[in-house]
């Protein structure tokens, strides 16, 4: 099985960064994929970026040229790196692992919500 856990929310002004982080534990993938998704209460949860083990990565237009999505493969954490925030971005913040993935990269699914098996608890992000 696999654990995820996110930190590094919080409040921020607008214009400000942040840097999210997803340590992951316990099962290891040769092939993976990962994601960063985020939610507003009452609405579907948005993919946001996405990379796989290839290095692969992709964005939501919404994001393109403000976050940046890595993962430090020694720590087994995922990153979100933020910046020129905006009340739009205020949401609680979800990492994913693809737990199937073959390693068959398309831009078009990594950031769907279904293609992930496991997540975190989520951590909060509020920009005013």
């Amino acid at each position: 099985d696999v654990q995820l856990v996110e930190s590094g929310g919080g409040s921020v002004q607008a214009g400000g960064s942040l840097r999210l982080s997803c340590a992951a534990s316990g099962r290891t993938y040769s092939k993976w994929c990962m994601a960063w998704f985020r939610q507003i209460p009452g609405k579907e949860r948005e993919g946001v970026a996405a990379i796989d083990s290839e290095q692969f990565t992709t964005y939501a237009d919404s994001v393109k040229g403000r976050f940046t999505i890595s993962k430090d493969n020694a720590k087994t954490t995922l990153y979100l790196q933020m910046s020129s925030l905006n009340p739009e971005d205020t949401a609680i913040y979800y990492c994913a692992l693809d737990g199937t993935y073959g390693g068959d990269w398309d831009a078009n699914l990594v950031l769907r919500r279904t293609e992930y098996n496991y997540w975190g608890q989520g951590t909060q992000v509020t920009v005013s």
